[in-house]
């Protein structure tokens, strides 16, 4: 099976994730916005499409705000991102932004990784 959604037991932790960057984004929070991409990309990174949604917003972050190395570094990781994850090559923990090499694991906060542990590895 491969490994294109979230899990129901992650998706509505993901999905607020998203929908408080969204929240953010309206309310012109930049700093706010970033960080709740950031934790919706460790939650989904396992997920080819999840993934790839978030590198996409992180993309629309970079074209809105004029972040040029955002839009270039985001680019490859649409991509690549979402090859890495159907075959299960992803970074653990990163945190998905240009500010970071894109192959570099990174520690996961203790209450994402305990979200993540709703999920079995390999799922």
């Amino acid at each position: 099976m491969l490994p294109l959604h979230v899990p129901a037991p992650l998706r509505p932790y993901y999905e607020a994730e998203l929908a408080a960057a969204t929240a953010a984004r309206h309310a012109r929070d930049r700093t706010t916005e970033w960080r709740h991409l950031e934790r919706a990309h460790i939650l989904g990174q396992r997920w080819a499409l999840a993934h790839t949604a978030v590198h996409l917003r992180m993309l629309g972050y970079g074209l809105r705000y004029g972040a040029a190395r955002e839009v270039l570094g985001q680019v490859p990781r649409v991509v690549f991102g979402f090859l890495g994850s159907l075959v299960g090559r992803v970074p653990v923990g990163n945190t998905g932004g240009a500010n970071v090499p894109a192959e570099k694991p990174m520690p996961i906060p203790a209450d994402l990784q305990a979200l993540l542990s709703l999920v079995p590895p390999g799922r």
